[in-house]
């Protein structure tokens, strides 16, 4: 008989089924049942939060100038525990999943169309990034897509994990509202997926990269990064991801509907997305 088959003739709810009896019917061994997640270090929060600060006011260091940073700020950290927990928080070389990060970079990389281009209306370019948001006891992950015309951020996600299904929901659900004719995103592993690529390709949205260490040529998401992250982040000490979805979906509600933006003519993005006011954006 087949795992399957004795898991299917099993009423897993029976209290009278041991932990023991539950893994002699499926053949597993009993050790894997009991394991449980270690926790990260207050010492590893407090370096990643220290971290995501200093990538969130200057997204133009790599590993080495943070490193000095923090050890001038007294952290003693080498350059290779950096470039580790970068990777970890999602900064540099995201890993999502296995074989999502193998790829043939002439079959996935695609340029950047944004160079000298003149954003005229909504729709026109979208932006899709990945960020850090820091809890009191540990991390999350907040993917957001916004329209580079008028700041309306179109859809978000927060999850705990890396996963590509961060970023393939929040697609899911902003081309649910409306299709771009240009979607810009960064050179990490998830925007090279084709989990990612295919829905795009699915509209026929022309898909647009950042260069390669090229952090300001998706500056629009980058300034709703440090929105977010002064405005919201920095100002709580989240204790539980319920905390923090609800902590930034009130924010990006006040963000869209409520917060005035001087480069909108003091309008909001709402108003400017859906058509009650209107201007013509160049390239920042």
């Amino acid at each position: 008989m087949s795992r399957d088959e004795r898991r299917a003739q099993v009423d897993w709810n029976d209290p009278e089924l041991s932990i023991r009896r539950q893994a002699d019917l499926l053949s597993l061994n009993r050790s894997g049942l009991y394991y449980q997640p270690v926790p990260p270090s207050a010492e590893e929060i407090a370096i990643k939060h220290r971290i995501d600060e200093l990538y969130t006011k200057y997204p133009f260091f790599g590993s080495r100038r943070i490193t000095q940073q923090l050890n001038q700020r007294g952290v003693n950290i080498n350059r290779k525990a950096v470039q580790r927990h970068m990777k970890e928080m999602g900064i540099q070389g995201i890993h999502p999943g296995p074989n999502l990060s193998k790829r043939s970079r002439n079959q996935y990389v695609y340029p950047y169309l944004l160079r000298n281009l003149t954003i005229t209306h909504t729709n026109h370019v979208w932006g899709i990034d990945i960020t850090y948001i820091r809890l009191k006891h540990g991390w999350m992950y907040l993917a957001a897509i916004i329209d580079w015309y008028s700041r309306y951020v179109i859809s978000w996600s927060l999850e705990q994990t890396l996963e590509i299904e961060l970023v393939t929901v929040t697609v899911k659900d902003a081309l649910a509202k409306g299709i771009p004719e240009i979607m810009n995103s960064d050179q990490g592993s998830h925007f090279t997926s084709p989990h990612y690529l295919d829905l795009l390709k699915e509209k026929a949205v022309k898909i647009s990269m950042d260069g390669k260490n090229r952090a300001l040529d998706n500056i629009i998401t980058e300034r709703l990064w440090r929105s977010v992250k002064y405005e919201e982040v920095y100002l709580k000490d989240y204790e539980s991801p319920r905390e923090a979805r609800k902590g930034i979906g009130d924010y990006m509600r006040f963000y869209n509907q409520e917060r005035p933006h001087q480069s909108l003519g003091y309008q909001t993005p709402e108003s400017v997305y859906y058509g009650r006011v209107g201007c013509a954006l160049p390239h920042p």
